[in-house]
């Protein structure tokens, strides 16, 4: 049996009913998806980043971000910003959204977010990083964590300084991407600094980068003494990645691979879902990507796949997974 530990996890005043996270992804995490990892057993269901602007300025796009479903509970809502007075106001407005924590995006390295201080810019000024998280922890009764990343460049690594402003500041945990801001995605996490970040603060710390299955679980655990795992892109097509870790780490027998009929089944629930809460038009069209990730490695995906591609219905996706599989 593994050393690994999937278990409670106590964040502020809220506790986890285990440390398996979804991450937060742009364009991924909404509410279909977040309904979909929740029901998998995922501890705790980041959403898509939401602008503080946004907010403010009530944007149409920007509040349709902010629905929460009775069962996707418990949520974390993560904003981006960098001005403490409007992360501040930000927070004051959603005050009667049902979110049960509240993340502040130290970590997106795109270059439209980055280019106007917010995301991963953020990291390179700890002070004013502090003085956001200590607006934010003002304005709400609810926990607020912060997710960074290794550093801004190669020759900016300071997440242990960020993490301890953070934590003296009112975070009630960190998450921390073991890569830097320029890296973007590519190259490999370092779990080296997890395991500094970790080491430096009392608060909970979350592993977050490549993690796809249930041994990259265990090595992260082991390598760094993380107190949770936040799953992100393994997550993309792939929902059972939490029913699978838990069932290893509960029983410690292989979690079985999910076969093409529940592949297919989960594949069109989404689907529904996306219609169901976007409309026909716009649902089938976010779905396209989604199904790119969910028959990965099926025979003749790549014609399948540019089958997808074209789809405009519910119901043409339906006859194209059912005469393909």
């Amino acid at each position: 049996m593994s050393e690994t530990k999937i278990k409670p996890l106590a964040i502020g005043s809220l506790t986890l009913k285990n440390n398996l996270i979804l991450g937060p992804m742009a364009g991924v995490t909404d509410l279909p998806f977040r309904l979909l990892a929740a029901e998998q057993g995922a501890g705790l269901c980041c959403m898509e980043m939401v602008s503080a602007k946004g907010i403010l300025y009530k944007n149409k796009n920007t509040g349709k971000l902010l629905e929460i479903h009775e069962k996707e509970h418990p949520v974390s809502l993560q904003l981006f910003g960098s001005e403490p007075e409007v992360l501040s106001k930000a927070v004051e407005d959603i005050r009667d959204v049902p979110f049960d924590i509240l993340d502040l995006n130290m970590g997106c390295p795109m270059p439209k977010i980055v280019n106007n201080g917010d995301g991963s810019a953020l990291m390179r000024d700890p002070d004013k990083a502090a003085r956001v998280v200590e607006a934010m922890v003002k304005a709400t009764d609810r926990p607020v964590t912060v997710k960074i990343r290794k550093g801004y460049s190669p020759t900016e690594l300071n997440a242990v300084e960020v993490a301890k402003a953070v934590e003296a500041a009112g975070a009630k945990a960190i998450t921390v991407h073991g890569r830097t801001k320029d890296q973007l995605y590519s190259g490999t996490a370092d779990l080296n600094v997890i395991r500094e970040v970790k080491e430096a603060v009392s608060i909970p710390v979350i592993g977050n980068g490549d993690l796809h299955n249930y041994r990259d679980v265990e090595r992260m655990q082991k390598e760094t003494g993380c107190d949770g795992f936040m799953i992100a892109r393994g997550a993309r097509g792939n929902p059972w990645i939490f029913s699978g870790i838990l069932t290893y780490f509960e029983t410690g027998k292989e979690p079985e691979r999910p076969t093409m009929e529940e592949i297919k089944k989960m594949l069109l629930r989404h689907a529904a879902l996306l219609v169901e809460y976007k409309g026909e038009y716009t649902g089938i069209r976010e779905m396209r990507r989604h199904a790119a990730y969910y028959t990965a490695g099926w025979p003749n995906s790549a014609g399948l796949r540019r089958l997808l591609s074209r789809i405009e219905t519910l119901g043409e996706l339906k006859e194209v997974i059912t005469r393909c599989v």
